[in-house]
């Protein structure tokens, strides 16, 4: 098919960066993951497997960036566990854990499309008595008493009474979660996720997996291994075949939409969409509104304690895509902060990833809140283009963010094209500009206001003309270098 074609604009007139960062002084300096934000993409095809802590119950996993399963959209700074199980009729089953040294972490059960049916964020679980849930507004983050105990039911009733999406401690606390039996199998699925471990205390956030713990009917106790034959806890998992990502024949009809070029669906700036429902996702390509927009979760596996927000970039546009926004103010968590503060925060998590497209659902890297480099207003700027086209300013030290867009593009059909996404998690309820506000397509300016990027493409020489470095080495050295010229300037007018 033959698709129209784009001419660029021979120029684009944008704004000083100095404009935006008054001074070094005002940097929140970040350190730089290159080439990945999670683990270092050293894959080796030459031995069977995945790396990674597993467990005879939690043994799908881990999924992160790479070397781990990379499928379905996932955080590169999270870190994900699934679970296949069938309870036996008249059991009882109890998850025994403890609260990860983590941003955040939480129990999702799914249907087999992939679709999250309930969602246990850690601030809900009540913990042991004399135990410490180390996720609520004044905890003590580095307790040492830090288990929970946590029911899993079979069921696919969802309680809408829960606070899904905001942050809502007002006493409530849940002690169950139900899990439907998909299909003949009767298979039940569940997602652990452990959001930004503390540096240092491995992906698992410095606690065992969570155990699970199965009273038969009989009133006979299973822990570990016994408990998991049981369980039948191997057993494969049973989706449709779209649970992780459109599929690619599919993808590549909306791709080839008559009458779109071949930038598409990528526009100039760009394009925000809220995620509704798979129907939605689907008008993005088609541009036919459709879908049901009364629940922001139907995407592949996701939590219902984000809501996302997405564009599409393409570099026939461009070499070098340029984002500038403002980040919301969330918890201090990385770095092992004792004391865990969220009701002073507009969400608990935020972050965007560079990502491959809707049929490979890869991701290629992602920068969270703590890794953002922002002024002393909260404005970032962060530069999208391959490794090989990386202005020399799109660091850091700099002050400016850089991501990397995949070398082989959406990964199936068309090398120029990704998509990135921003989570917004657990949104305080009186924070309004947030992607949970989004009741409609079309509504994402309106209710973002200056938390939704603005866009640009551009050239490397032209990041690199507009966007200097203003790193402390930098700023010193052009002060240094602006005294001794003004004094030599000074000696020479003094000369006879």
């Amino acid at each position: 098919m033959m698709l129209r074609t784009r001419r660029l604009p021979a120029s684009f007139a944008f704004a000083c960066f100095s404009a935006l960062i008054a001074s070094a002084a005002s940097l929140a300096l970040a350190a730089d993951h290159v080439p990945m934000s999670g683990p270092k993409n050293n894959n080796d095809t030459t031995k069977p497997g995945i790396p990674g802590v597993r467990s005879c119950f939690w043994d799908t996993g881990p999924y992160s960036g790479d070397p781990y399963y990379n499928t379905a959209w996932p955080d590169t700074n999270t870190i994900y566990w699934g679970a296949k199980f069938t309870i036996p009729e008249g059991a009882k089953l109890v998850m025994e854990g403890q609260f990860p040294h983590s941003r955040y972490t939480s129990y999702v059960s799914y249907d087999e499309r992939g679709q999250p049916v309930e969602t246990v964020a850690d601030y809900l679980i009540d913990p042991l008595p004399g135990h410490t849930n180390t996720t609520r507004h004044g905890a003590d983050r580095t307790a040492a008493k830090r288990s929970y105990q946590l029911e899993v039911k079979t069921g696919n009733i969802r309680d809408t009474s829960r606070p899904e999406g905001i942050y809502l401690e007002d006493g409530r606390s849940v002690k169950v979660i139900n899990a439907p039996q998909n299909g003949d199998v009767k298979q039940q699925v569940m997602i652990l996720r452990i959001y930004t471990p503390d540096r240092g205390t491995g992906i698992t956030g410095g606690v065992p997996l969570p155990s699970p713990v199965l009273t038969l009917a009989d009133g006979k106790v299973l822990r570990g291994n016994a408990a998991c034959q049981a369980l039948n806890s191997n057993q494969r998992l049973a989706v449709s075949p779209d649970a992780f990502g459109m599929p690619a024949w599919r993808y590549r009809e909306l791709l080839n939409t008559p009458g779109k070029p071949d930038t598409h669906p990528a526009t100039r700036p760009a394009t925000w969409h809220a995620q509704f429902d798979r129907k939605q996702f689907e008008s993005i390509f088609t541009g036919v509104p459709t879908g049901d927009y009364s629940r922001k979760s139907e995407g592949f596996y996701p939590t219902t304690d984000n809501t996302y927000v997405r564009t599409f970039y393409n570099r026939k546009f461009g070499p070098v895509f340029v984002l500038r926004g403002k980040l919301p103010v969330t918890p201090k968590t990385m770095n092992g902060d004792k004391v865990m503060n969220v009701k002073d925060v507009d969400m608990r998590y935020w972050s965007i990833c560079s990502q491959k497209g809707a049929a490979n659902t890869m991701v290629t890297k992602c920068l969270n809140d703590e890794e953002v480099v922002i002024d002393k207003d909260r404005n970032y700027v962060i530069a999208f283009s391959k490794a090989a086209d990386r202005p020399r300013t799109a660091y850091p030290e700099c002050g400016i963010n850089w991501l990397p867009m995949p070398d082989d593009g959406d990964g199936m059909y068309d090398p120029d094209q990704g998509n990135m996404m921003i989570r917004n998690m657990l949104a305080n309820p009186n924070f309004k500009q947030t992607t949970r506000e989004v009741q409609q397509p079309g509504q994402e300016k309106e209710v973002l206001g200056p938390y939704l990027p603005t866009s640009v493409y551009l050239t490397t020489s032209n990041f690199e003309s507009s966007f200097n470095c203003k790193s402390p080495g930098e700023v010193a050295k052009i002060a240094q270098d602006t005294e001794e010229m003004d004094a030599a300037q000074q000696a020479a007018a003094k000369v006879k």
